[in-house]
């Protein structure tokens, strides 16, 4: 299991570095339009090149990302150059929003996949087709446009949930919860269909193998049947499928904080782009990419788990 563990991280932190890489030379491709972008359309050639000597643009490209390498591995991934504040400190008070849309959303996900997977697997019949249509019609709906009804609906009209802002947790939990009701449904109704129909088809392989009808031959309850033995062994499908849609759910939060005004990792690598902020937006890769790998990292684990041949590969 250790050796399991240890490939997985050293995969993980070999990717990090990579994307991390390839972002950096991406970025630095286009110095001079980032200096543009900065100065404005009127800056002259002088305050160009000043700017390039401020930001430390001018140098040898391998030389700049030496010195940025040096220093990301400690956790300092520079200044930014629109703010002026460090990115360390934006991405560790930004983060905990977007993974607080992203987790609830996943754990949404989760519960309501599965239960709608196994009912329409087991049951069949209406419920079953019920399911399938639910899934398409969720699949097939924008998630902004899902956003802007949640708002007029909950927000305006009925006046449940607020439209914009966002509570910090330590300040109030329930209004922590509550101001995240609404992104959280807006981003994870597309994942729990797509979701719902891959733990359904994993279920219904399952409960057709040879064991399961040994299983119940033997007495073994329904109950422990369906949720014991085949939901057990339909998981690192489900698993597989959730990992892939956190990442997804990551990159639908860069919409969502728009519409509904939260200050989270999204907005801020939006405004990054847009304004040339090449630290910002390599703090944000950087940051999502960890994260992303960490995701896969406790996956991998369960699965392992679940199905110890995992654990080989």
């Amino acid at each position: 299991m250790i050796g399991f563990v240890l490939r997985r991280v050293a995969s993980g932190i070999a990717l990090v570095v990579v994307i991390a890489t390839v972002t950096f030379f991406l970025l630095r491709a286009g110095g001079t339009n980032v200096a543009r972008t900065l100065l404005g359309e009127t800056a002259t050639q002088d305050q160009i090149a000043a700017k390039l000597h401020e930001l430390g643009l001018d140098r040898n490209v391998l030389v700049q990302y030496g010195d940025w390498l040096s220093h990301a591995v400690r956790g300092d991934f520079g200044t930014s150059w629109l703010t002026n504040q460090p990115v360390t400190t934006a991405l560790v008070d930004r983060l905990p929003v977007t993974l607080s849309i992203a987790i609830g959303a996943v754990v949404l996900t989760a519960v309501v996949s599965v239960l709608l997977g196994v009912l329409a697997a087991y049951r069949r019949g209406w419920i079953d087709r019920v399911v399938q249509v639910l899934g398409i019609a969720g699949f097939a709906m924008p998630g902004v446009w899902l956003a802007l009804i949640l708002i007029l609906a909950f927000a305006i009209k009925l006046a449940w949930f607020p439209a914009t802002g966002y509570v910090q947790a330590s300040q109030s939990l329930s209004g922590w919860a509550i101001a995240l009701v609404l992104p959280v449904v807006a981003i994870a109704v597309s994942s729990v269909a797509s979701t719902a129909q891959q733990v359904r088809s994993a279920m219904l392989e399952v409960l057709q193998n040879d064991y399961v009808r040994t299983l119940r031959s033997r007495g073994l309850s329904e109950r422990s049947v369906v949720l014991r033995h085949a939901l057990r062994n339909a998981a690192p499908t489900g698993l597989t499928v959730i990992s892939l849609e956190f990442i997804s759910l990551l990159g639908s939060t860069v919409v969502i904080e728009r519409i509904f005004a939260l200050p989270g990792i999204g907005s801020m690598v939006l405004d990054a782009t847009v304004g040339g902020d090449s630290p910002q937006v390599l703090g944000v890769v950087v940051m999502m990419v960890i994260v992303v790998v960490l995701v896969n990292l406790v996956i991998d684990l369960l699965n392992g788990w679940l199905n110890p041949k995992v654990r080989v590969r």
